[in-house]
């Protein structure tokens, strides 16, 4: 696996709005170093910034990692939408669709997705309100339909929530459907792993990249290795955990908010794991599953 000069960890939100304080973007250099917070504009991002600064102004050879997920689950029953003859057959048409869908939504939001006549039965909506299609028939468990990368996840102790699940503080569902629209429309501009090969540094992006993360294995691994708690409430916590990964401590005291520890942690983090061969081979992630269901980097 080639290496990469510079980290982003993007800590995302699917919430509604322009301006979010749960978006926080954190970067940290090959060369070494703390890893830093990208400054925020007055207010908060906007998911639109965000993509700009992906599309416009990101460094050449960045690794760039999104806390959603970059599809939905597929190979359960060969189908996002079981039922639904507009199911799209890989994740880039499932992109398109809900961007498609959502156009005259502001702030690449997806509300008119999941209340799209079809598309709004697969989903979880609230407590005691899910649609007909939420489980699919012989379901062993209430908690939706997960994606491969989901169940790897389980393995390595986590606990993913379903991205059908539109509900509770865990969700990630909005995050991942807004998600997806950026991902449409940054095509062209920013290679996705798995669905698309590693590229070269020579290429137009100047070799820079995104993969799908998820903070709580990053915070899970740290934990694992230093005995810290995952659960990152002031910058001593957030610096035990950092020595872990092998990275310098950030020079701030007092308390932090999760959103700003979990970019800072999995920043570090990627650094550390992508010199890692096995995270760009994990033993279940086949060709279909990458075209389909996309995968979650470091899932194992």
């Amino acid at each position: 696996m080639r290496a990469f000069d510079h980290f982003l960890a993007i800590d995302w939100s699917g919430a509604k709005g322009e301006r979010h304080r749960g978006i926080a973007l954190s970067i940290a250099e090959a060369d070494g170093g703390p890893p830093v917070l990208v400054k925020a504009p007055s207010g908060g991002w906007s998911r639109n910034e965000v993509m700009g600064l992906l599309r416009d102004d990101l460094p050449a050879n960045t690794l760039v990692g999104v806390d959603l997920g970059i599809s939905l689950p597929f190979n359960d029953a060969g189908a996002f939408f079981p039922g639904w003859d507009a199911s799209p057959t890989h994740a880039k048409k499932l992109w398109a669709m809900i961007d498609e869908i959502c156009a005259d939504d502001e702030h690449l939001g997806a509300h008119s997705f999941v209340t799209h006549p079809e598309a709004s039965r697969y989903f979880r909506h609230g407590k005691d309100k899910e649609g007909e299609q939420f489980l699919l028939p012989g379901a062993i468990t209430k908690e939706g339909r997960f994606r491969e990368a989901e169940t790897a996840q389980r393995r390595q102790k986590c606990r993913p929530v379903s991205n059908f699940n539109l509900v509770g503080a865990a969700q990630v569902g909005k995050s991942s459907l807004t998600g997806m629209r950026m991902l449409h429309q940054l095509r062209g501009h920013l290679p996705v792993w798995p669905m698309d090969p590693v590229p070269d540094r020579r290429t137009v992006q100047g070799g820079s990249m995104l993969v799908e993360i998820y903070t709580g294995l990053a915070s899970k691994e740290a934990a694992a290795l230093s005995g810290s708690r995952t659960k990152l409430l002031t910058y001593a916590d957030l610096n035990v955990a950092l020595e872990a990964l092998e990275s310098p401590p950030v020079r701030e005291y007092g308390e932090i908010d999760d959103h700003s520890s979990d970019a800072l942690l999995t920043a570090a983090w990627m650094r550390k794991a992508s010199g890692e061969e096995k995270r760009w081979n994990p033993r279940f992630l086949t060709a279909e599953i990458a075209w389909t269901e996309g995968w979650t980097f470091g899932a194992l």
